[in-house]
Order: structure tokens, then sequence, then C-alpha cells
């Protein structure tokens, strides 16, 4: 009998994606969330707390496969990751994929530092690994722009350039990793364009139909310094098919 992937963060983002480029690819899927869902197609439906534990070793159980996309964006993604580690290291070894940030070990971002801290969890884990890092997502760039929707500017980063990644892209190469081999730390992931925040900002402002001046302000610290030299890119692995201009095009629909 063939056993399901457990996708953690099955309703998020980046999950809720996963969780159907898996189904589309025939698998069978269980879908870790903290309130119980509706089931469909060769998908169950596991409900758990990674923040507290509940649940989690009963949603590991007769799994092969974990694909690790929950976040809490704080330092308590490195407790979560441990709870999941030692529910299924209970439950057998199954094969972990963790989707983790490019410069987290770069940027001296307080969530980064969490997530370099989970990613040591994980290899440390003596489970079979994967890791992949990914540079931002497109929602994620455009929610910056658009929590400033009320104000009369748009304040962005100076100095600063993103490479965003459309989730798609990004669901598509973890459904390749978890139906493959444990791989260890994969090529790292990048958006197609690397363009500056400012730019990005104008983008999203034709694309809405709105009219803002952009105003670029120069912050201090190291993270904002990490950012500006270029610490959260990936030049070399511009692999993402999506561009920002692309998804906001679609959503705009």
């Amino acid at each position: 009998m063939r056993k399901p992937i457990l996708v953690t963060g099955g309703t998020g983002t980046l999950g809720s994606v996963v969780v159907q480029r898996l189904l589309d690819a025939g698998q069978d899927v269980r879908v870790l969330s903290r309130r119980p869902g509706s089931t469909g197609t060769a998908r169950e439906w596991a409900t758990g707390d990674l923040r507290t534990g509940e649940g989690i070793d009963a949603a590991t159980s007769g799994v092969d496969v974990i694909v690790h996309c929950a976040t809490t964006l704080s330092s308590k993604d490195v407790a979560a990751t441990e709870r999941l580690i030692g529910a299924a290291r209970r439950n057998g070894e199954p094969h972990l994929v963790y989707i983790s940030i490019v410069g987290v070990d770069r940027v001296p971002l307080f969530y980064y530092r969490a997530k370099l801290e989970a990613e040591e969890r994980v290899m440390n884990s003596g489970l079979p690994w994967t890791i992949l890092r990914t540079t931002q997502f497109h929602d994620l760039v455009a929610r910056t722009f658009s929590l400033q929707r009320r104000s009369p500017v748009i304040a962005t980063l100076a100095g600063v350039k993103f490479q965003p990644i459309d989730v798609r892209d990004v669901a598509g190469r973890l459904t390749e990793l978890a139906t493959g081999a444990p791989a260890g730390r994969v090529p790292d992931m990048g958006g197609p364009e690397i363009r500056g925040h400012g730019d990005l900002a104008r983008t999203y402002l034709a694309a809405t139909g709105r009219r803002r001046p952009v105003l670029p302000i120069r912050l201090p610290g190291a993270a904002v310094a990490g950012y500006r030299r270029g610490g959260h890119l990936a030049p070399d692995q511009a692999v993402g098919r999506v561009t920002f201009a692309e998804f906001l095009a679609e959503r705009s629909r």
C-alpha cells in the first residue's frame, strides 16, 4: 500500500500549491493543519499544532516523506522543526524535505537566523533529508507594497534589489525533490529577474492602477546592509520562470 506524503503548512501560500502539485503527480497527500479541513481524492487531513506538538505523532505516522512548509516567521520555527523531527523519528525514518531561504547564512536577520538553525536541526536529525533554499516569493514582495496602500508614498529600501520567485515554480521543484531520493543541500533557486525594490514598486503601482511617489529610504543596520550586498540573491540560479510583472498581471484578472 502506497504511503501518503505529509505536507506541513499544507494550507499556506506555498504548502497549498505543493499539495496540489503532488496530487497532480499522482501522489497521496496528508495535509497537516491546525484546523480540520475537507478531504479530496487521494488527500487526507491531519489536525495538529507544531507549536505545541499536539497531534504531530499521529500526523507523521505511516509516511515515508515529509515536506516541511510550515513557518511561524519567528524564532519558534526551530522548536517547531524539532517537534516535527522528534515525532518523525518515533515513527520511522521518513525523508524530510525542508524549504529555506537564500542568504540565511549571509544576512543577519532574526528570522533568517532561525531558519538557519532549523536547517541545522534537519541536517543533524538522523533522518534522510533534502534542503532547498529559494529567494523571496512574489507574494511577499507585493505585500511590502500593499501594506502601504493608504500611504501617500510607497517607501522602498534604497540600494536593495530582490529576485522574487513564484510559489508555483518552487512547488514544482519541491514535488520533484519529495518524489526523489534524499539529496542533501540542493542548489539554490532564484527568480528570473533581479530588480531594485523601487523598480518593483513602480511595476506594482502600474499593475494595480495606483499613482504614488516612490520614496527610497536608506535604513541603517546589519540586516539591511546584508540586503544591499545582495546576500539574499542567487544570480547564478535564476531558474524561476514567472516574472513579478506576470504574477501581478495574473492576480489582477
